[in-house]
């Protein structure tokens, strides 16, 4: 039988020879990677769907109002186009600003219709 060996003097007798580990590896750089058409790039936001700034949307709201009074057909068209658009693009309200766009251009063809007849009779 063996009996375990007393440890020096002066030492802990819990210390353990420290081992060998190799250093933590550091991350390399990351592997190229091309994006796909139409995302942002590294660092960049991604297009958010539903929220974010609206520019086509508003733009074809501020078209349906102005279709109200002034060039219905082309203003109309131009705010029915801009919120298809928008739609496409992910846009939350690109749809409704298509559906006010045109139902504004009918109400301002409307409305030119009336003033054109009683300006006549």
């Amino acid at each position: 039988m063996t009996t375990p060996q007393n440890p020096p003097q002066g030492d802990d007798p819990n210390a353990r020879e420290p081992q060998w580990s190799p250093p933590p590896q550091q991350p390399g750089p990351a592997p190229p990677y091309e994006q796909p058409y139409g995302q942002a790039p590294y660092g960049g936001q991604p297009p958010k769907s539903g929220s974010g700034t609206q520019v086509l949307s508003i733009i074809a709201f501020v078209m349906a109002a102005v279709a109200l009074l002034f060039i219905p057909i082309l203003f109309g068209l131009i705010g029915i186009v801009l919120g298809i658009v928008g739609h496409t693009r992910g846009e939350s309200l690109g749809k409704w600003a298509a559906v006010t766009s045109g139902v504004t251009m009918i109400l301002g063809m409307l409305i030119g219709l009336l003033v054109v007849r009683s300006m006549a009779g």
